[in-house]
Order: structure tokens, then C-alpha cells, then sequence
């Protein structure tokens, strides 16, 4: 019996660090994710300063 309930706490704690993992991903795609709608939306209004910034100097 003591086996069964050391195999399940191992379990669990691998699937803890699992979980953790998981998280830091989707984080991670969320992160991307805005930068990417960040870009599509203000890419033009970006490339226009930066042309302004080109042209004074």
C-alpha cells in the first residue's frame, strides 16, 4: 500500500511541474499574440515616425 501512495505522490509532483511549464507557454503565446495585433494595427503609424525621424536628421 505505501508503494501505490508513493507512486501517486511522484505522480503528482511531476504533473505539477508539467503544469507550471504549460502556463509559461501560454503566457508566452499570449505575449506574442498581442505583439503581433500590436504591430498589424500600428505598423503604418510606426513606419511613418520613424520615416519623420529619417528625414529631419
Amino acid at each position: 500500500m505505501s508503494l501505490i501512495n508513493a507512486l501517486i505522490s511522484r505522480l503528482s509532483i511531476e504533473s505539477e511541474e508539467g503544469q507550471g511549464l504549460a502556463e509559461y507557454a501560454l503566457i508566452l503565446a499570449l505575449i506574442a499574440i498581442v505583439a503581433i495585433v500590436a504591430l498589424i494595427f500600428l505598423g503604418g503609424a510606426i513606419s511613418g515616425i520613424l520615416s519623420n525621424v529619417g528625414k529631419s536628421i
